[in-house]
């Protein structure tokens, strides 16, 4: 039986995803992602927005070229070109200069040090450290099959309707209630979030560029530090 005092997330699994994206592993009390979807480019799955002196960049992690579609657990992070080098240089670039970086650095350059094989265990190591230091507690756990997105009217009223995660559908034993946001949270055409909506906070180069809304986490971080969670 449904535990209606548990409320779930259903997610994609995010490269240091956006603020909109923590703010459900801050708020929900199950997080729920998806590893069985279908690899999708140009998504949070393997990239991040950051804000610098010139305007936002987008920050992508390579993956290796398969035949055919692949199963997000199934990719594997490509070490073509120094990705790993040029990704922790744009972050230094951009955030140098920001109130928490240097608090920050010691704990995250690991991420561009270390080899990874899996995208998705790369996406959970960063998850897990990520909640660490904004000292949110989710709790989350895996799909163990695909679970169908909504469509049709119920697109419409997305954020809002509950669906029911079965036994056969995800790692814990009970049924939960869930609530959708794998389309909700994405860089091209989201859907409407009726549960977000992107407070101003103190941006480093908002007097230029003003403020960018929704960016990767870490603007939040290295711009706010400890006081990140009070804006998820």
């Amino acid at each position: 039986m449904a535990n209606p005092n548990l409320s779930t997330a259903l997610l994609s699994t995010t490269y240091f995803g956006p603020i909109q994206w923590y703010q459900k592993l801050n708020r929900y009390d199950l997080c729920v992602i998806e590893q069985f979807d279908n690899f999708q480019k140009q998504t949070y799955r393997n990239r991040c927005r950051i804000a610098t002196a010139n305007g936002s960049q987008v920050l992508t992690v390579p993956v290796e070229r398969t035949e055919g579609k692949c199963l997000m657990r199934d990719v594997r992070i490509s070490d073509h070109g120094a990705w790993r080098h040029l990704h922790w240089n744009a972050l230094q670039s951009a955030y140098g200069e920001s109130p928490f970086f240097e608090f920050y650095a010691d704990d995250l350059h690991p991420f561009f040090e270390r080899r990874w094989t899996f995208l998705l265990d790369f996406n959970m190591d960063i998850t897990n450290k990520l909640c660490e230091l904004l000292d949110i507690h989710p709790r989350l756990s895996l799909t163990t099959n695909y679970l169908p997105s909504t469509s049709g009217e119920e697109e419409k009223s997305f954020g809002k309707e509950e669906k029911t995660l079965g036994e056969d559908e995800k790692s814990l034993e009970e049924m939960e209630p869930f609530i959708d946001f794998r389309e909700a949270i994405h860089p091209k055409h989201p859907l409407p979030d009726a549960d977000f909506a992107p407070h101003p906070y103190y941006q480093q180069h908002a007097p230029r560029n003003g403020f960018q809304p929704n960016l990767s986490i870490l603007d939040l971080l290295f711009n706010e530090g400890n006081e990140a969670i009070f804006f998820l």
